[in-house]
């Protein structure tokens, strides 16, 4: 087992060997003892006491395990090819703790969202596809595949992270998470995770079984919570919020938005988004006249739950609270609606919608049947969060 006590010594075949090109795949080999770039094939382990600078990207390929011990704090070189991907077959090891939790975040000098890729882990579990195994190519890196049929798979565990400042973009229909979940199995641990001020969504499962417990989202210019290509695993425990003063820069960020298979292009597909959200606070306490920049020029969201595209959904114990919207819960896409087969139990406080056009509970419902939606006053969402979550020093609640 290798330790890097001053640094990181990458090991074997670094990424460089394969494309010189710094600028366009972000390999490259470390100049410094704290500099983080390359592949890691063997067992590594970093040093808390150093101070690491993610220079491009890292890779932890088949049979690669790293670990990153409590208090270890990794800074981020602004760019789309920073970014740490875990390949099928790799694992990582992020052993945070409330009191010495793991920060992965940007090493600008005024950090902003975006400014860099964040973690990608890349498991053997199932996803949505024509047959059982199908297999996919990772958005950001077609040389990278997930997906397949062991739903038990361990991609490692990752405990007490705060992952900041993520979600850098190639184009529109190539861009960062903070967290990107591609086939990442149930053998695999993620519990205790903060992600504020990033650009598009701050955890996206693309499909996989992989459970999270304990999750607070803060200021994302995008989803919340974003489910697509057959995830059919639980989200227990979690806060969403858009503090005062915020504003997206996209077209409808949603606080859970969830599709069934990958952009409503397997209708027919097996394996389809099959999940559970339990105990979820979303709020907006966002004050600008548009939320979001869509075209009519309305004050506040379109949806705060959008579930769509063939998934079907079990979302319990649901709260949500503040802001305006179109409709607070929707079914429809043109792209193919929820399934009618969904459930859930929701509370609203202090949300204005439209009521003219969805009616008084502000749902509108699958086309081909209604989905079980009960409002009820006693749904308190993600329990005590400021206990919960005082490890990450948030303050700004409800």
């Amino acid at each position: 087992m290798k330790k890097f006590y001053l640094g990181l010594a990458v090991v074997a075949t670094l990424f460089a060997a394969c494309n010189d090109d710094n600028n366009t795949n972000g390999g490259g080999e470390p100049t410094a003892e704290n500099e983080l770039i390359g592949e890691i094939k063997n067992d590594s382990i970093l040093d808390a006491s150093v101070e690491y600078i993610l220079k491009g990207t890292l890779r932890i390929s088949d049979g690669g395990k790293l670990t990153i011990p409590a208090g270890t704090t990794i800074k981020a070189e602004p760019s789309f090819y920073s970014y740490i991907m875990v390949e099928q077959g790799g694992k990582i090891f992020i052993n945070g703790t409330a009191a010495e939790p793991v920060t992965l975040t940007s090493n600008a000098a005024e950090p902003k969202a975006a400014d860099w890729g964040g973690l990608h882990i890349n498991g053997y579990a199932p996803i949505s596809g024509v047959t059982e195994g199908t297999t996919n190519r990772a958005e950001v890196d077609a040389n990278v595949i997930y997906g397949g049929t062991d739903a038990n798979d361990n991609s490692g565990s990752i405990t007490y992270m705060k992952l900041m400042y993520t979600g850098a973009r190639s184009s529109a229909d190539v861009e960062h998470n903070g967290l990107t979940l591609n086939g990442v199995g149930n053998g695999t641990t993620i519990e205790n995770i903060y992600i504020p001020y990033g650009a598009d969504d701050a955890v996206e499962w693309f499909g996989g079984t992989v459970d999270i417990k304990n999750l607070l989202v803060v200021n994302q210019d995008d989803d919340m919570f974003d489910v697509t290509e057959g995830w059919s695993g639980t989200l227990e425990n979690a806060y969403g919020i858009w503090t005062k003063g915020f504003h997206s820069t996209e077209a409808d960020p949603r606080g859970i938005e969830a599709d069934g298979n990958m952009d409503g292009n397997g209708p027919d597909h097996v394996g389809q988004s099959d999940f559970v959200m339990k105990n979820v606070t979303i709020i907006n306490n966002s004050e600008t006249e548009r939320f979001s920049n869509t075209p009519d020029g309305a004050k506040g969201l379109r949806e705060l739950v959008k579930i769509r595209r063939g998934a079907k959904a079990t979302l319990q114990n649901i709260l949500l609270k503040n802001g305006d919207c179109d409709v607070l819960i929707d079914f429809q896409d043109g792209r193919g609606d929820g399934l009618a087969s969904s459930s859930i139990t929701y509370t609203v406080e202090d949300v204005t919608f439209d009521d003219d056009t969805y009616g008084e509970d502000g749902v509108r419902m699958p086309v081909e049947g209604d989905a079980t939606v009960t409002e009820s006053d006693s749904n308190a969402g993600c329990p005590n969060p400021q206990e919960l979550f005082e490890w990450t020093g948030f303050t700004e609640w409800n």
